[in-house]
């Protein structure tokens, strides 16, 4: 049995180049699940809740998918969109004052009703604590620009500072969704410095005036 692996499949989008500069990508429509929460991921337990039940459905799904339609690849990886209400606070790493949605991609092959069944399976056997917020959506970005970080996640600070300060306007781009951030490492077990993280930013062309 062939197991896809969407970091290979998907390279453009979870395995950019090692290059540290801006690229521009075309992002197609993707279905996600999420789950959305507020505060400094660090010390709330409603982002650590989060991401143990996306994982535990992710995994589910996975585990169903080979079983019952003998296709088999392994989890993406973890995905957040993050926003405020004055976005200098995510720029100067002002964690209490974030929103955020964390999301794991599903495969286009999985349909409603498997994934309706998949997480009721899960609520009976685990009951994952934040197993009712969750949501599964399409999520529409089209036109980005990104780059991969490698360092800890409070280095991003000067890289989204010149993203949004310089090779957008300069390149003639304005943003248009949230902050979307790719996870490619496990900073469980990965030094920080050696963390890899996407950052991208959904983005339209400037107007002419």
């Amino acid at each position: 049995m062939e197991k896809v692996d969407f970091k290979k499949q998907l390279k453009s989008l979870y395995g950019p180049t090692k290059s540290k500069g801006f690229h521009v990508v075309d992002v197609p429509t993707m279905r996600f699940l999420m789950i959305d929460g507020h505060g400094d991921p660090n010390v709330e337990r409603s982002y650590r809740e989060a991401v143990e039940t996306l994982y535990g459905v992710a995994y589910a799904l996975k585990f169903a998918s080979k079983a019952q339609l003998n296709r088999d690849y392994t989890v993406p990886p973890l995905e957040g969109l993050w926003w405020a209400k004055n976005m200098r606070s995510f720029v100067a790493r002002e964690k209490d004052k974030w929103d955020w949605t964390m999301m794991i991609m599903v495969p286009d092959w999985i349909g409603p009703a498997m994934i309706a069944s998949t997480i009721e399976a899960v609520r009976k056997k685990k009951q994952p604590p934040a197993l009712d917020l969750l949501r599964v959506e399409a999520l529409e970005e089209g036109r980005a620009v990104q780059v991969l970080h490698i360092g800890s996640y409070d280095e991003e600070g000067p890289v989204l500072a010149r993203m949004h300060d310089h090779y957008l306007p300069e390149n003639g781009w304005v943003p248009t969704g949230k902050h979307h951030e790719i996870y490619l490492g496990d900073p469980r077990k990965t030094a920080p410095e050696k963390l890899k993280t996407v950052l991208r930013q959904p983005v339209k062309e400037r107007p002419e005036r």
